[in-house]
């Protein structure tokens, strides 16, 4: 059973991704990013921190695809090796907020009550800052390692999924079902946590892939006013700042380079997020 369901599975996705050119699109860019993470920094040509002044600030070339730096250093090697930190830091803070949120939301929406009104009033609170100006004010307080960039990105998503889960918990708690699972003597612990939560959880997982594109971008955002990861560690938001100078003297690379792999980056997981609801959605399976 486990099998045909699989290959019933891998048919409905093929059959979304051939009616869908562009999600299609969008999920070999993922893939090709998530593979590029993984071994791209085995395979660089140059090593990204070593600098070499002598060829400094040169254009793009045969032997440096993406010109040098003001080090001298290879900005295509700097490139590929930080897609991994970029991404590792995204996928950290979107789980950490998504499995967290998912749970405290489906709480709140199953019990309702006097938790319900205060996760909500937090929730408001969190949702009145600008949540970039909320991240920059956390990792000023905690300091700008990556452990911390993870915790307060994964703060400022935590109200999505908090009001996500709680909103299709809420709908769903009354259902035949959940009242037939509660007769037959399930806690309600279990009943959220066998019943409720995984039938929400398909539907959030398109929140999951618009915020990874989103959790990239405020990584790199920290980076570039200086509260993310820290120099000479490459990093894309890092690497923007740092061409940012040079502009006006026309070295477009230094910044055209790192801006353009975040902005393909962030537009794939985006484009993604239609895919996937797609592929989840039951009621798409006819």
């Amino acid at each position: 059973m486990t099998f045909l369901g699989s290959s019933a599975t891998l048919r409905h996705t093929a059959w979304v991704l051939r009616g869908n050119p562009v999600t299609a699109v969008a999920a070999a860019g993922a893939f090709i990013l998530c593979l590029v993470a993984i071994i791209g920094p085995s395979i660089v040509p140059y090593d990204p921190i070593a600098s070499n002044v002598a060829n400094a600030l040169k254009p793009p070339s045969a032997q440096h695809w993406a010109g040098t730096d003001q080090l001298g250093r290879d900005v295509f090697s700097r490139l590929v090796v930080a897609a991994r930190l970029d991404l590792a830091i995204a996928l950290s803070a979107v789980s950490l907020s998504f499995a967290v949120g998912a749970v405290i939301g489906a709480v709140c929406g199953y019990l309702g009550g006097r938790i319900d009104r205060y996760v909500g009033r937090f929730v408001d609170i969190l949702m009145a800052f600008p949540l970039f100006v909320l991240a920059m004010a956390l990792v000023a307080a905690l300091g700008n390692r990556v452990e911390n960039i993870v915790i307060a990105t994964a703060i400022i998503n935590l109200p999505f999924y908090i009001r996500f889960a709680r909103a299709e918990v809420n709908v769903r708690r009354n259902a035949g079902w959940v009242e037939a699972a509660r007769a037959s003597g399930d806690s309600h612990l279990s009943v959220i946590l066998r019943f409720l939560l995984p039938n929400v959880l398909p539907a959030m997982a398109v929140q999951v892939s618009l915020n990874l594109g989103w959790a990239i971008l405020n990584a790199a955002g920290l980076s570039f006013i200086g509260l993310g990861v820290k120099p000479p560690t490459p990093e894309w938001g890092i690497m923007v700042a740092e061409g940012a100078r040079f502009i006006a003297t026309g070295k477009w690379w230094l910044v055209a380079c790192p801006g353009l792999a975040l902005m393909l980056t962030v537009l794939c997981f985006n484009l993604l997020g239609d895919g996937l609801r797609d592929i989840l959605d039951p009621r798409m399976r006819t």
